[in-house]
């Protein structure tokens, strides 16, 4: 069974969107072992810099690295990556599940984005959209569309 992870910048902090994640991972356990690990937020100072912002994503990064398993497929989701259509994005997944990659990560940054190393590291950068979404809400909806996806690739009723 193929191993999703969601590593993301942060913690769900308000209940409809712990339990909107909640309901996605459960309708996943029949469909892959899905975890999310959170990790923590960098606090930043009042007056933010340009220097200051490029630390604080630098730690960020490094947290989110050593929580990657090792020989996992890294999706990057960023501003600058390449928009998917859900049946693009099912395809991808049964891809990599085809040829034996077992785990998937997918990195959610925090508000200020990915560090260039977690980047440089994935092996796909995908976009949800040209529009920008609160972190928390951008979880949701990965959650949903990874759910989406594994019910195209089954043919199940969801997706119409």
């Amino acid at each position: 069974m193929l191993n999703i992870t969601l590593i993301c910048v942060g913690n769900l902090k308000d209940k409809y969107w712990k339990d909107a994640c909640a309901e996605y991972a459960k309708r996943m356990k029949s469909l892959c072992n899905f975890s999310v690990i959170e990790v923590d937020e960098e606090r930043a100072p009042e007056n933010m810099s340009k220097t200051n912002i490029e630390n604080i994503v630098a730690k960020e990064g490094k947290r989110i690295a050593a929580k990657i398993p090792n020989g996992a497929k890294i999706v990057s989701m960023c501003i600058e990556g390449k928009q998917k259509s859900s049946e693009e994005f099912a395809l991808e997944l049964e891809n990599f599940a085809v040829n034996g990659f077992g785990n998937i990560v997918f990195i959610i940054g925090g508000s200020w984005g990915l560090s260039p190393e977690i980047k440089a590291m994935s092996d796909i950068r995908m976009s949800m959209s040209k529009m920008t979404f609160p972190h928390r809400l951008a979880r949701v909806m990965l959650c949903e569309q990874i759910y989406r996806a594994f019910q195209i690739i089954h043919n199940g009723k969801y997706h119409k």
